[in-house]
């Protein structure tokens, strides 16, 4: 079958949603083996991107003109589905296209009543659900039922919708200046002479926030003057506070963006390691860290038990969790069902802060964050983290809603990804 734009997106849908591939890794990935131009290399990345992205709305608006459920399809069937019903329900494809293209996806079998469907979707515009009901709100935002109704026990009634959406939009481009190689306003400089219409992000004066491009293009990549790191990231790091010549440690450090913020920052006086319990995914933080001149020391170790000892001033636990808050740049986390998994991940969040306080020096600070809003990782966890270890006692760092020993960053009030960050001083 020729490749098209339609056919690269179609077989990265079908991993995302059938395999439980990442959208992050096997878009771009496609999309390199590929010989598509670069027009059509967009296209694809839109359909692909945009199907997972609106999944349950277009799921919600299939089950209404086909002869049969959604999950009663076959899943070739269902795939080529899905992406038609993308183009017809959310871009401005004309329809005619959209559906003559996308049948041409399916298989002999299949060929029928996927353009069945399809015509009877663009026969009339979709009604969309109007109630106030988690399932509702879910079909209009894209978030999943159950993570909306996590929203009403942190927000006002007011806010749960629009936060839901916040989620399922797509993020800005963000770029952390590398404060060892450039400060914010030349960086700033050299992206608006290179075309770009960089603007300050609120939550850290180092980062830029842009709304797209490729920053493997950008001035200064290969000189290593940023990072590509979202603000509420970066302002962990804020968090942590970490000093010239203090001795850090990051105990779940992959990808590295917060490793080489802190790297930078304690500067060549100072000590940082960056560690993580894949060895597979250390590599990422050593690339990160060699293209933006910094030297991390980094291992491949289980923080539930450190093999490195202390003391250390500042340890960072950036915790595996549902990953809720980073829905805006892996939109398949919307609907994935992460909700039976929490109880489990926040026990391992706080085995893990458990373990690494007696790392942590009398008086040095360790903060624990999360990606992700649900309280059973979040507040319940960071109750739990008190009564398992006394000798953390909360501590208050400055918030862009004031001082507060716990900040949540939210995508509808902050712009950012969505984060949980509870701070702890450890008792001298």
């Amino acid at each position: 079958m020729r490749q098209t734009a339609r056919s690269v997106a179609l077989e990265a849908i079908r991993r995302v949603t059938d395999e439980g591939a990442y959208s992050t890794i096997v878009i771009p990935g496609a999309l390199r083996r590929s010989r598509l131009d670069e027009r059509d290399r967009a296209f694809a990345t839109e359909l692909a991107f945009g199907t997972i992205r609106h999944l349950l709305a277009i799921d919600w608006a299939l089950d209404r003109v086909a002869s049969r459920p959604v999950a009663r399809m076959s899943p070739s069937a269902r795939t080529v589905l899905r992406l038609g019903a993308y183009q017809v329900l959310f871009t401005d494809v004309a329809p005619h296209a959209a559906v003559g293209e996308t049948v041409g996806l399916a298989g002999d079998r299949e060929r029928g009543f996927v353009n069945a469907v399809l015509r009877r979707l663009t026969a009339e515009p979709t009604a969309w659900p109007d109630g106030a009901g988690d399932v509702d709100v879910a079909v209009r935002s894209g978030l999943a039922p159950w993570a909306v109704n996590e929203l009403r026990k942190l927000l006002p009634a007011d806010e749960v919708e629009p936060a839901a959406a916040a989620f399922a939009s797509p993020a800005s481009l963000c770029l952390r200046a590398n404060p060892a190689a450039i400060e914010p306003a030349p960086l700033e400089r050299a992206l608006r002479d290179a075309g770009h219409d960089p603007r300050p992000a609120p939550l850290d004066p180092t980062c830029l926030l842009l709304d797209h491009g490729d920053p493997a293009r950008m001035p200064g990549f290969e000189e290593g003057w940023f990072a590509v790191q979202d603000q509420a990231s970066a302002f962990v790091v804020r968090a942590l506070d970490p000093m010239p010549g203090d001795r850090v440690l990051d105990a779940c450090a992959a990808p590295g963006g917060k490793t080489t913020y802190a790297a930078a920052l304690v500067g060549e006086d100072g000590l940082v390691v960056g560690a993580d319990l894949h060895a597979g995914r250390v590599g990422l933080i050593r690339r990160s860290a060699t293209r933006l001149g910094l030297h991390p020391l980094v291992l491949a170790q289980d923080a539930t038990a450190p093999a490195l000892q202390g003391p250390f001033d500042r340890i960072l636990v950036d915790a595996p969790c549902s990953g809720l808050g980073s829905a805006r740049r892996r939109p398949e986390l919307l609907w994935r069902d992460r909700k039976r998994d929490l109880s489990t991940l926040a026990r391992t969040q706080v085995a893990i802060v458990s373990a690494l306080a007696e790392l942590l020096a009398p008086g040095g600070r360790l903060v624990y964050s999360v990606c992700t809003f649900p309280r059973a990782e979040t507040d319940a966890a960071a109750d739990a983290i008190v009564r398992h270890r006394p000798d953390l006692v909360p501590f208050a760092t400055d918030g862009p809603d004031g001082p507060s020993d716990r900040v949540r960053l939210w995508p509808h009030r902050h712009g950012s990804d969505g984060m949980f960050i509870a701070a702890y001083a450890r008792k001298l």
